[in-house]
């Protein structure tokens, strides 16, 4: 290359300094990463997240909110002081179903939890259950995309992006949001779930597979040496550089993928640590459940979880179930042992994990789907989509454990106590992390644009 060839910005950093490392990507982040928020609004008691989404919509009264009134009521039309509801279906009043658990209360607080859950009705002394949940979405494609970005309408920045954007990331090598599917590709609207909508595409998420090692390519060719890689990335950088100049400042593709390329290649560095599990003690798999077949392959990714917030990584968000596998419209036995089984020993391994290393206080832990389930049946064994009233839980960062927020009504239709819309579940993650949801503002088109589309207020109660 010749001396007098177009320079970046970036590529001065790197040469002034230690190549792709702190110092280019420390004046990157002061000027790109953190250009929202710079600092936190308040002092925040969570630094990171990990969001354990359900996907298909767990049912709350078979898992964390008991109705004896269901069961006496089972077989009859709901009543209409409860009704009417309205469903993917349409409105109906089909047989209500009553659930077939076994129910004990748990932990010094005594929380209901049903047989469905043992192990994560062991950590419920650090949870806070929230069983007044609603929102707007009836089917599964408005509702994942309502829990991801408050919107039921698509195209909107994820929560995710919202955080990057405000906050940036704690580890120049690695993505500061990164999502893992249990199923790559197959969870409802797929990438559209981390996008960064509106805003540029570099605060969208990062996804890794489920494979090993989870991210591709991660390891460069032998026949490529370090300074050649360099080059060949310095000459792309250039190049595209040089295209990007030409394009408005909406189109924020091209930037995405010139950071793309510059964080692939530091993540060749640090990425191989944290993805690599060979170094964790069998007692520590074994915690998460990957000893078994149900249960090894969500406990790989709750235990790379981990592993990521370690390292800084600031959200994470685990999918469970993609391709709506929680959802029950008939044989609710069978699919939810099925998903329980499969998810309740690596939830509960994370939550234990995060707690004995001392990351629970600072790491906030996220549990739910897209909405719950009706308390009607549908084709006598299963149970509809219900946004009127369903339950999530909170772990770690400043929320306080063994409580139970909310109420639903007496079949569990309707969130009546304490009601939390997902406008509200997304202002409080938010403020855990220290940012206020109208303080933070993106301009779009000479319009302010806020995470929770100007509406929502924190559960100040999870604090205790």
């Amino acid at each position: 290359m010749t001396s007098n060839r177009f320079q970046t910005r970036r590529e001065m950093l790197s040469r002034a300094g230690a190549g792709f490392g702190a110092i280019a990507l420390s004046g990157l982040l002061q000027d790109e990463r953190v250009r929202a928020g710079e600092k936190a609004h308040h002092t925040p008691t969570a630094k990171n997240v990990i969001f354990l989404f359900m996907e298909g919509g767990p049912s709350a009264m078979d898992l964390f909110d008991p109705k004896p009134k269901l069961r006496e009521l089972a077989g009859q039309p709901l009543p209409d002081s409860f009704g009417p509801i309205i469903t993917p279906m349409g409105e109906y009043n089909a047989p209500l179903l009553a659930d077939k658990r076994k129910w004990k209360q748990h932990g010094e607080a005594g929380t209901w939890v049903s047989d469905w859950l043992p192990n994560i009705a062991n950590c419920v002394d650090d949870i806070a259950v929230i069983r007044s949940l609603h929102g707007n979405g009836l089917n599964h494609s408005n509702g994942v995309c309502q829990m991801n970005t408050c919107s039921i309408r698509g195209g909107r920045p994820s929560l995710g992006s919202w955080v990057s954007y405000g906050l940036g990331t704690e580890n120049s090598n690695l993505p500061g949001f990164v999502v893992l599917e249990d199923i790559p590709n197959k969870v409802f609207n797929k990438s559209r779930n981390w996008s960064a909508g509106f805003m540029p595409a570099v605060y969208q998420g990062t996804a890794l597979y489920n494979s090993n090692p989870p991210i591709k390519n991660l390891t460069p060719p032998g026949s490529l040496s370090s300074d050649r890689q360099l080059e060949k990335l310095e000459l792309l950088t250039t190049v595209n550089k040089r295209h990007a100049s030409k394009l408005s400042k909406e189109q924020s593709e091209l930037e995405a993928r010139i950071e793309s390329f510059e964080l692939a290649y530091r993540m060749q560095q640090a990425a191989p640590d944290a993805v690599d599990l060979a170094s964790e003690t069998e007692e520590t798999k074994k915690l998460y459940g990957m000893d078994q077949d149900d249960t090894k392959d969500f406990g790989k990714n709750c235990l790379l979880a981990r592993r990521l917030v370690e390292r800084g990584v600031r959200f994470v968000q685990l999918y469970h179930g993609c391709g709506s596998k929680w959802d029950a419209h008939q044989n609710i036995e069978s699919n939810h042992t099925k998903n329980c089984k499969a998810s309740d020993k690596p939830v509960a391994g994370l939550i234990q994990d995060l707690k004995r290393r001392g990351l629970l206080e600072e790491t906030l832990v996220i549990w739910g789907g897209e909405f719950g389930r009706t308390p009607m049946s549908e084709k006598g064994t299963g149970r509809d989509h219900n946004a009127y009233g369903f339950t999530m839980f909170m772990a770690g960062g400043g929320v306080k454990g063994g409580q139970v927020i909310g109420t639903t009504d007496e079949v569990g239709l309707h969130a009546v106590e304490d009601r939390m819309h997902i406008k509200d579940l997304h202002t409080t993650i938010l403020y855990l992390l220290g940012i206020d949801n109208m303080k933070l503002v993106y301009h779009h088109q000479g319009r302010p644009e806020r995470p929770t589309l100007n509406e929502g207020s924190p559960m100040l109660k999870l604090l205790g």
